[in-house]
């Protein structure tokens, strides 16, 4: 099978869409061809732009995102507003039939790995469905480490066991950002927990891929 990835994360807003613009960029550079998804989101479409942009038009917006609902809610309910529902065979469907023309997938789930995201599934329902490799992102401040292994903990024992940590670095560090990977290391291994530094709150795919830890991080991500 073609590698997959699927980047979820502690919870919304912790740099899911920033890491899967970066990979995605990182691999057609590499001239990868390289798909990228948020199939499902709800609140907005700016995530699924952004991965757009940073495919570079290899696919459309709507092959990237495909259902999107206005509710800034967890999209099952904000499909269920617009009385709508998505099902897991009809996003399978629709991934399976485009990245048959693509040698690396990147999906992007929309919240944390329980949320749902249709009728009776969630991201880990997707990920095990596309046997991808679970990539889980948090910001890297304090509590970061509690809600990592709890999302571990969800993932069956297989996929636990493939899955890569990506610690985002916040703006202002907290008195555990510094030792956040070091004490999960304790639970988890040291060489799938990896850190990205903190990139702006805007910044130019181009610029951030010339730095070499951000290089390094994402070449880890995806064994390249």
């Amino acid at each position: 099978m073609q590698p997959a990835f699927f980047i979820t994360g502690t919870d919304t807003g912790v740099g899911k869409t920033v890491l899967t613009a970066l990979l995605a960029r990182y691999l057609r550079n590499r001239r990868v061809g390289v798909a990228a998804f948020k199939p499902v989101c709800s609140g907005g479409r700016a995530d699924a732009r952004a991965l757009h942009a940073a495919l570079g038009g290899a696919l459309t917006l709507a092959e990237i995102n495909p259902w999107h609902f206005r509710a800034a809610l967890a999209p099952a309910l904000a499909a269920a507003r617009e009385k709508k529902s998505v099902a897991l065979t009809q996003v399978l469907g629709h991934v399976r039939a485009l990245q048959e023309n693509f040698t690396v997938t990147l999906m992007e789930g929309a919240g944390g790995l329980l949320t749902p995201l249709g009728k009776d599934f969630d991201s880990r329902d997707l990920t095990m469905a596309l046997r991808a490799t679970p990539v889980i992102v948090a910001m890297n401040q304090l509590g970061a480490v509690n809600h990592l292994l709890l999302t571990l903990a969800a993932l069956p024992e297989g996929f636990r066991a493939q899955a890569k940590v990506v610690l985002m670095s916040p703006p202002k560090p907290d008195a555990a950002t510094a030792s956040n990977a070091k004490l999960l290391a304790q639970f988890f291994p040291a060489e799938n927990i990896l850190t990205l530094p903190w990139l702006g709150r805007e910044f130019s795919l181009a610029a951030a891929l010339k730095i070499p830890a951000v290089k390094r991080t994402l070449a880890a991500v995806v064994k390249a």
